[in-house]
């Protein structure tokens, strides 16, 4: 009859506690914000009438389920994730609830500073310079991260080609040349926009400093002989 009447209580207070969306002042104010993912993408926690909402990988309304006052379930992740103060540095983290008993909570997504931002929002509002900075200093700490990939850069550069957004498919190419210095394709890729864009002179600058790296680069030098007939 005791188990019976324990086993009630705590199916009573799970019910309770999956009800009890709504979270307390304190509680809203200490984690709303912005959490950083990866070096260059983030998850956004926020709140409507008082009940917890995430925002991550282009979904707006990720609703995960309250499981206690500390605690919640994000289906889109299949994580329990918490909200805690990392004791080495004593700022705020999204952690995920590690699946084991015996594991150790890693302190996986902090929390960015009101005015921080990561190097592709940088983008977004055309201040490149400290999109620059800001992929160099990742690029010092792991120069294989994702978010730097030659290629990606490259092929956002040419999206904005195609919109004939010189400007910004200029600038994307000089963070790819920055990034890249010894490759070949940046170059004749910045070289590709400044031609589209009716710059001939710097055009055949960045062909020949492709060429330089690559001397087989057929297209490059068909580019140049074409742009030099011209002048």
């Amino acid at each position: 009859m005791k188990l019976k009447y324990f086993a009630y209580i705590l199916l009573l207070t799970f019910f309770y506690n999956c009800s009890n969306k709504t979270n307390n002042d304190e509680f809203i104010e200490k984690v709303t914000g912005r959490y950083l993912y990866n070096s260059d993408e983030i998850i956004e926690i926020y709140f409507k009438e008082s009940e917890l909402f995430m925002m991550w990988r282009g979904a707006k309304n990720i609703k995960p389920l309250k499981i206690n006052d500390t605690t919640f379930y994000v289906k889109e992740m299949n994580e329990k994730i918490q909200f805690l103060i990392n004791p080495s540095n004593q700022q705020e983290y999204l952690v995920l609830v590690p699946k084991e008993e015996k594991k150790s909570i890693v302190y996986n997504y902090r929390k960015l500073d009101e005015n921080e931002k990561i190097p592709s929002e940088y983008l977004i509002n055309n201040e490149f310079d400290k999109a620059l900075n800001a992929y160099l200093i990742i690029k010092a700490k792991d120069s294989l991260d994702s978010s730097i990939n030659e290629s990606n850069l490259n092929s956002l550069g040419y999206k904005k080609l195609r919109k004939k957004e010189y400007e910004y498919a200029i600038n994307i190419f000089k963070i790819n040349v920055a990034l890249y210095p010894n490759s070949s394709n940046v170059y004749d890729s910045l070289g590709d926009v400044f031609m589209k864009n009716g710059d001939t002179v710097q055009a055949i600058v960045n062909y020949k400093k492709s060429l330089v790296l690559d001397s087989g680069n057929a297209r490059a030098k068909r580019n140049i002989k074409k742009l030099e007939n011209k002048e």
